[in-house]
């Protein structure tokens, strides 16, 4: 069943140029599909499209009779003096309209009504009511509000209190909690943590309904959707398969395209060459040549020529890095910062060497920004002291870009940052970034805070430098601006010190992880992968901690037969698991490793969801092996 169809939709903002020009797709009832194209490319417009928030120009937009429709990048405007409890119940609208008819239902049988009709009414009601989870709203909110990290505190605040972030995190809760048979997600991840990440995923992934997401984050493409539906030129191009296949097929499109035209360019330049002597022999005085010269070029005429492919272009500039002496990068003695009475960090002690790559990771809140600023001087600590290296040269790239002269524009920005720089370098190191033509007049002000991000780098990137410090480098960016973001850190050799939430990211740079919770940093010197092995291995021997400690604390008699038995299964049964588990981390390496390879990719994730499958197996029959040895 379809359950959104697209029709020649164009939609402009300026005349003579379309950001929708003609765009037609269809989105089949239950399908996970993610719209993916540049930032500017029509994305966000088309679910304002699809919501009714705007008027298409021309073409027909269908939503199946029905359907109800739920996008999270809207943050509605609640009644002054709502709480986020409040916000997050106003999902349930239905039941309250069933609620209270229930409630009129019954004041008038307990009035005396007992009629046949109001039996019946209230009969469908209630099963009604309690088919949609109407009794249990209360538990609803809990487990949203928990996988949102959504404390409880936060929920008693006003919600005009809360930050940006804050906000699309407690409409998405209500969205999610609206129990929507479609659900738009335009950017979901920008100002998720990465608990709330792998949360949201797992929600996506059992959802039952339809999912159209606009996202610049890779892992979270791969992890929940089945189609790509790529913006390009106001019109649709597809993909039949997650962002990693989407990305290997993007590729091999454009390589086909590019030796097609070269085909055809070689065929032109074959005929317009012989068409050429053809006229020059007839101009020497065979004149029945420009007959056929003339055929000739009417053949060129003829040939189907393909527009030459064309690719976006890749970051040339890199970071200018200063030689370093010594090891010692920088040294967090001892250090302490609190806010409002709350402590955020106590008695770090850390060594930054010359080299390394460190993700600082944590829930939102956790006070890794507030760390970064420490650390360039920007915020005092309580207690303790940072020291660098005496040849130690930082570049910073904060969170939230700021301008000493936003009016100025782009060229002029750059040439008051960089004494000695002529208009024309300034133009090429902005081009080197997207910003072409008559971009680089528009005032810093009017950019975007993923352009802001963009320009802020372009200036660091003439800096020579040995240690950079990035705070969520690659948020509000589109996937192309990561890449470029990315090609420049992977030239950088110094040390890198990092807070982002982009697993892609991570992985792709972290050789060390500081995981900042509960007020202490927890260093684990290896990468992002291995880290997240060690965390679900910590989670298993967590849950199966008690058991432990309750078999060490009251060994088991030797027992009958059967006890016995069930002993030496429960050792074989183990040694099971540990190869099994071996067998996931070769499983998940060979994906690391063909991650720009969809068939190997496919193959070694379809290996490791048949292990996890069997582990899962074993692990229930390793706790029925394990009850029937106390029993």
């Amino acid at each position: 069943m379809i359950e959104i169809s697209v029709n020649n939709l164009k939609k402009s903002f300026e005349i003579g140029n379309n950001i929708l020009d003609g765009i037609t797709f269809q989105v089949e009832t239950g399908e996970r599909v993610g719209l993916l194209g540049r930032n500017g490319a029509g994305k966000s417009t088309l679910f304002k499209i699809l919501t009714g928030e705007l008027e298409a120009d021309e073409g027909d937009v269908v939503v199946a009779k029905n359907s109800r429709i739920g996008l999270i990048s809207q943050i509605p405007v609640y009644p002054e003096g709502y709480t986020v409890e409040d916000v997050l119940h106003t999902a349930f609208a239905r039941h309250r309209k069933l609620g209270a008819e229930m409630e009129k239902l019954a004041a008038a049988m307990a009035a005396g009504d007992s009629s046949e009709q109001t039996l019946r009414r209230y009969g469908e009601l209630s099963a009604k009511f309690e088919g949609i989870g109407g009794y249990d709203t209360d538990t609803a909110v809990g487990k949203v509000a928990n996988g949102l990290s959504i404390p409880p505190e936060m929920r008693s605040q006003l919600f005009d209190s809360l930050s940006g972030g804050e906000k699309t995190r407690v409409n998405l809760g209500r969205l999610i909690l609206e129990d929507t048979d479609i659900l738009l997600l335009d950017e979901p991840t920008n100002h998720l943590d990465l608990h709330a990440v792998e949360w949201l995923e797992d929600y996506v992934r059992r959802f039952k309904g339809t999912v159209v997401a606009i996202s610049h984050d890779r892992y979270f493409l791969d992890r929940t959707i089945n189609r790509v539906v790529e913006v390009l030129d106001g019109k649709a191009e597809f993909y039949p398969g997650n962002y990693t296949f989407y990305a290997i097929e993007k590729e091999r499109r454009y390589q086909e395209k590019l030796k097609q035209y070269e085909k055809e360019q070689a065929k032109i330049k074959q005929l317009q060459e012989a068409a050429d002597k053809l006229h020059l022999w007839a101009f020497m005085g065979n004149d029945k040549l420009h007959k056929r010269a003339f055929s000739m070029e009417r053949r060129i005429e003829r040939i189907r020529q393909t527009e030459k492919p064309t690719k976006a272009k890749t970051m040339t500039q890199r970071f200018g890095e200063r030689e370093f002496s010594g090891d010692e990068v920088m040294h967090i003695k001892n250090l302490e910062k609190s806010f409002g009475g709350r402590r955020l960090f106590h008695d770090l002690d850390l060594l930054v060497e010359g080299g390394e790559r460190i993700a600082l990771i944590g829930d939102n809140g956790t006070g890794k920004s507030t760390l970064l600023k420490i650390l360039m001087g920007e915020e005092q600590p309580d207690n303790g002291r940072v020291r660098f290296g005496p040849t130690v040269r930082v570049a910073y790239l904060p969170q939230i870009i700021h301008f000493d002269n936003p009016h100025r524009n782009l060229v002029d920005t750059m040439l008051y940052a960089k004494h000695g720089m002529t208009t024309q370098t300034a133009r090429d190191r902005l081009g080197a970034f997207n910003f072409r033509g008559e971009d680089v007049f528009k005032t810093v002000s009017v950019l975007s805070g993923g352009e802001q991000s963009r320009l802020r780098l372009c200036m660091l990137m003439d800096e020579e430098i040995n240690l950079l410090v990035l705070d969520e480098p690659t948020n509000h960016l589109d996937i192309a601006s990561r890449e470029w973001i990315e090609e420049a850190v992977e030239a950088y050799e110094g040390a890198l010190l990092f807070v982002s939430h982009d697993r892609y990211f991570i992985n792709r740079f972290a050789t060390r992880i500081w995981e900042l919770e509960n007020g202490v940093i927890t260093d684990y010197p290896v990468s992002f992968a291995r880290y997240k092995e060690i965390k679900e291995r910590e989670k298993t021997l967590s849950q199966s901690q008690p058991r432990q400690e309750k078999k060490e604390a009251k060994p088991a008699p030797k027992g009958n037969r059967a006890q016995q038995n069930a002993r030496k299964q429960l050792t074989i049964c183990e040694r099971d698991m540990e190869k099994l588990e071996a067998e996931i981390r070769a499983a998940e390496a060979d994906m690391e490793a063909n991650a720009c390879d969809y068939e190997k990719y496919s193959e070694a994730y379809a290996r490791k969801e048949e292990l996890d499958a069997r582990l899962l197996e074993l692990m229930d029959r390793w706790e029925k092996l394990a009850e029937e040895a106390e029993s």
